[in-house]
């Protein structure tokens, strides 16, 4: 039997409440060469036998329970280890995939081979999933994605698709759980190009338990870090004005309360933001 194509993977921890929307969304994709891989990091409520009815009702999903909880990257680095595809797409355990996403990336990553991660723009809903709050739209060309990497995550992660040999040369660093996928932008983008499809094919789920919203002060402490590390560590050079950008943001985060730091996660990643 050939290897699929695509190696969807969802990483599930405490998730009962949505993981069955998640996996739902890949299983209803119009194209269907893939492979889905579940690993659940030993979560505490009902989310594994949610995953292990799933097993059970089509051959495409692997699932697996840690014997213990390794956090979220290592969880992602697992889930790709096990994988035979030749592109791999994650999906967050609580977000939804339009069923054209798969199809989509698959075809522009087949037509552009030197594309090495191609994302969408999405849709943000509150936690119930029944109001779109807004629409993010993102740069589509690798030259304007890489000029604005410092001042903006340049991805919906829930959302990208990349060849399978970016991230093994690049895995998913543990330590840097919250803000991993912005630090393996950085990594990747150093020899892959980047682009986004102005489709909306994903849909993203905003709660103000998840952690990036719980520990958004450290998430934004975190993602200076990377950025420090992008300079010194992978070379990266920073302009004179995403400097003053960033001396700004970090002044703002330390000094002001939570539901101000809210808005401004808002300002900054919210679109439109076309190319």
């Amino acid at each position: 039997m050939k290897n699929p194509t695509v190696s969807v993977i969802i990483p599930a921890y405490n998730s009962e409440k949505y993981i069955s929307l998640a996996i739902e969304s890949i299983l209803q994709q119009s194209f269907t060469d893939f492979e889905l891989i579940i690993i659940d990091d030993c979560s505490k409520d009902g989310t594994w036998n949610i995953i292990k009815d799933y097993v059970i009702k089509d051959s495409r999903i692997l699932a697996i329970k840690n014997d213990q909880n390794i956090g979220i990257s290592d969880n992602r680095n697992k889930a790709i280890s096990m994988a035979k595809g030749r592109y791999i797409a994650p999906l967050d355990n609580d977000d939804w995939s339009y069923p054209e996403r798969l199809k989509k990336q698959t075809e522009f990553l087949n037509k552009n081979p030197d594309i090495g991660i191609v994302g969408c723009s999405c849709e943000v809903l509150d936690e119930t999933f029944t109001k779109i709050l807004y629409k993010v739209n993102f740069y589509s060309d690798d030259l304007n994605l890489k000029k604005n990497i410092f001042r903006q995550n340049p991805f919906s992660h829930s959302g990208v698709m990349y060849r399978k040999e970016i991230v093994i040369e690049n895995p998913y660093n543990g330590k840097l759980n919250t803000a991993e996928d912005y630090d393996f932008y950085f990594r990747a983008g150093i020899k892959h190009k980047f682009a986004n499809l102005s489709d909306v094919l994903l849909k993203l789920r905003f709660s103000q338990t998840q952690q990036s919203m719980v520990k958004n002060r450290y998430q934004s402490y975190l993602s200076m870090y990377i950025r420090l590390k992008a300079i010194v560590e992978y070379g990266y050079r920073i302009s004179k004005k995403d400097v003053v950008l960033i001396v700004i943001k970090l002044i703002l985060i330390a000094t002001t309360p939570k539901k101000f730091r809210d808005l401004l996660f808002f300002v900054f990643w919210k679109g439109p933001k076309k190319s």
